[in-house]
């Protein structure tokens, strides 16, 4: 029993390990975190002063806005997901550690989210206020992105793996990965004008789980396998 706990604790030193690697690096001068939260704050900010200061008009498209700008401030960041490791030769030493290359997936997609999409959760209520969006909503705001935004991270890590060794490949990433977000942004965008609608967002939110959990199921193994292409 000894030896399996001992290997238990090094599997979830490595995994963590890499977890708070890439988040520190996120949010060091120029990463991608300090990059994403820096566009979803302007942007967001711009469209009160693109289509007019009507609080009707904002709160009808502030849902669909939000969650847009949020995407491609997701969208911008997954490019350098693996990119980094592959071109200094670090992710061929971590697909020989213990943990796997779907264990050091798992782990990028981790600390991605909590590094570049969690922040954006937080501050979306006060982009929701600049918005106008109606007081219900706000609560239904947060679970969807609680709910939905790890299918952002998860589903990118396929598309970041696929495209790691393409040079210049964000372009190519975008093709691949927009089309898989939009069941996503359907559902999520459903339930805010739900609730904003006086009507049960129950459904859409379900839908919106489902989805993430479908990520979750698949995007890891995925990833690994289009890793292990690129390294090979």
């Amino acid at each position: 029993m000894a030896p399996q706990s001992t290997q238990d604790t090094s599997l979830s030193g490595i995994f963590f390990g890499i977890v708070k690697r890439d988040v520190r690096l996120a949010w060091s001068q120029g990463g991608t975190g300090t990059m994403a939260l820096s566009f979803f704050l302007i942007a967001v900010t711009l469209f009160p002063f693109g289509v007019g200061p009507e609080p009707q008009i904002l709160a009808r498209i502030a849902p669909g806005v939000i969650w847009v700008v949020a995407l491609l401030a997701c969208l911008i960041s997954l490019d350098r997901l693996y990119q980094a490791d592959f071109e200094d030769g670090s992710l061929d030493d971590l697909a020989l550690s213990p943990l796997g290359l779907t264990g050091v997936a798992a782990a990028k997609i981790l600390a991605h989210w909590v590094s570049t999409v969690l922040p954006l959760v937080v501050i979306s209520p006060v982009l929701g206020m600049l918005m106008n969006l109606p007081d219900g909503a706000y609560g239904t705001l947060l679970i969807s992105l609680l709910v939905g935004t790890p299918a952002l991270s998860l589903i990118g890590s396929m598309g970041a793996a696929l495209t790691v060794s393409v040079r210049r490949g964000g372009v190519l990433l975008s093709l691949l990965v927009l089309p898989l977000y939009v069941p996503t942004l359907i559902f999520a965008v459903g339930a805010v004008d739900a609730t904003a609608g006086l009507v049960d967002p129950t459904q859409p939110l379900a839908l919106l789980g489902a989805a993430s959990l479908l990520a979750l199921v698949i995007g890891p193994f995925v990833s690994a396998q289009a890793l292990r292409l690129s390294l090979e």
